[in-house]
């Protein structure tokens, strides 16, 4: 009975053995399936991870091209903002160029349009011409009584001193009288001080420019200032001071060509030169001696 026993115990444990034998091949192969897998994953991972790495270097490198595009179009979108500045100031001056020199052109021919129209109203008085219409009898040459002839229109003629001379240019519709004021105040009262000279010529011109209502300009010189000039300008007359670099003479050509043609523009200067240039402008030069002599009659 032990014999059997022992054989049977011998049997079962040979069975056990075989089984346990058995299932540690099993786990063995599981286990070696399951280090495969886990090596296959961990490749996979590597891959993966490799492939993370590559996406975040293309994206990095995406995102500085994109940075670097962005960086151009701003600048490129800033020049193009400041060129569009540029050439709306460039067009602005310009609108304001054409309304200035629209301006004063238009202040020209505006003068020259009420100097023509008092000169027709001065010289329709002057020949006393009739509101109506002229009629076929009037253009008759005869010679009316107390009408003046030719004649008596010459001996109107005035001398190139007499003071009465200036009278009739100042008369005339628009007038401009412009004095070269040291050229007259050195000839007319040389020893006095400057700023006497200044105040003494500036009084007569406002008399005269209340007695006539021309236009007046006076242009000194600005290279004799000593120091700036505390001067308020009589009523009707223009004060003018030449810049530095500029003469007076020089200034006073500018204002001559800057009235329009055919407005009456007179001249006081007993410079030669000043008196060839503002005639070639159409100006008439006078004599410093005779506003002076007209000056003594106010």
């Amino acid at each position: 009975r032990l014999r059997d026993e022992l054989a049977e115990a011998k049997a079962a444990t040979k069975h056990e053995t075989e089984r346990a034998r058995s299932e540690l091949e099993a786990a063995r192969k599981e286990n070696d399936e399951q280090h495969r897998k886990l090596r296959s994953a961990l490749s996979d991972v590597r891959r993966g991870a490799a492939a993370v790495r590559k996406a975040e270097a293309e994206l990095a490198s995406v995102r500085a091209e994109a940075a670097a595009r962005q960086a151009t179009a701003d600048s490129e979108a800033r020049r193009l903002r400041a060129r569009l500045a540029e050439a709306e100031s460039a067009l602005e001056a310009s609108r304001r160029a054409v309304r200035e020199g629209r301006s004063v052109e238009d202040m020209r021919l505006r003068l020259l349009l009420d100097t023509v129209l008092d000169a027709a109203q001065g010289l329709r008085r002057e020949l006393a011409l009739p509101p109506a219409s002229m009629r076929p009898a009037d253009m008759v040459d005869a010679v009316e009584p107390g009408k003046m002839t030719p004649k008596d229109i010459a001996t109107r003629a005035l001398s190139e001193m007499d003071p009465a001379l200036l009278d009739q240019l100042l008369a005339l519709p628009q007038a401009h009288l412009v004095v070269d004021g040291y050229n007259v105040t050195k000839t007319g009262y040389p020893t006095m001080p400057l700023e006497k000279q200044r105040l003494r010529l500036l009084g007569g011109l406002a008399v005269l420019a209340a007695q006539t209502g021309a236009e007046m300009t006076c242009v000194f010189d600005g290279a004799e200032l000593a120091a700036p000039v505390l001067l308020a300008p009589p009523r009707g007359v223009r004060v003018l001071f030449s810049k530095p670099g500029v003469t007076a003479d020089e200034l006073i050509r500018q204002i001559v060509r800057a009235e329009p043609p055919g407005r009456p523009v007179v001249v006081v200067s007993t410079d030669r030169e000043v008196a060839d240039g503002v005639a070639r402008a159409g100006a008439r030069p006078v004599a410093s001696a005779l506003l002076l002599k007209r000056l003594a009659r106010t």
